[in-house]
């Protein structure tokens, strides 16, 4: 009875299958983390059209082209200015950048990222 009160800890099989869960996260965390970075320079560039002092009254081709130089500027490839949906009701702009981006985690499993950003322009 003391032997077995002596014995503690975790195997060698323990050990392996936590390191594997925690591998995995950390696989999901590096394929994961440019996207979401992506997104976070698609994000401030639409926001920054609320900047704009002529943004309102702009067409929706000027700006798309405004949003295809903030694009270029911050290394988007995910998505194009083209794929924004500008729409203008009394008297506001909605730009509207809907857009997914599929991901490969290992072998044929892939993550499938959508992202949605919209901003009012007053």
């Amino acid at each position: 009875m003391t032997r077995m009160h002596r014995q503690r800890g975790m195997t060698l099989i323990g050990w392996m299958f936590v390191l594997a869960i925690g591998g995995f996260f950390l696989l999901l965390v590096l394929r994961l983390a440019p996207v979401y970075l992506e997104y976070f320079s698609v994000a401030s560039s639409v926001d920054s059209l609320k900047n704009e002092p002529a943004a309102v009254k702009s067409s929706p081709a000027q700006l798309r082209d405004l949003l295809s130089r903030r694009f270029e500027v911050n290394n988007v490839d995910s998505v194009r200015a083209e794929q924004a949906r500008i729409t203008r009701t009394n008297g506001e702009t909605v730009v509207d950048v809907k857009y997914h981006v599929q991901v490969p985690i290992a072998g044929n499993v892939d993550a499938l990222v959508r992202f949605d950003k919209r901003v009012v322009l007053r």
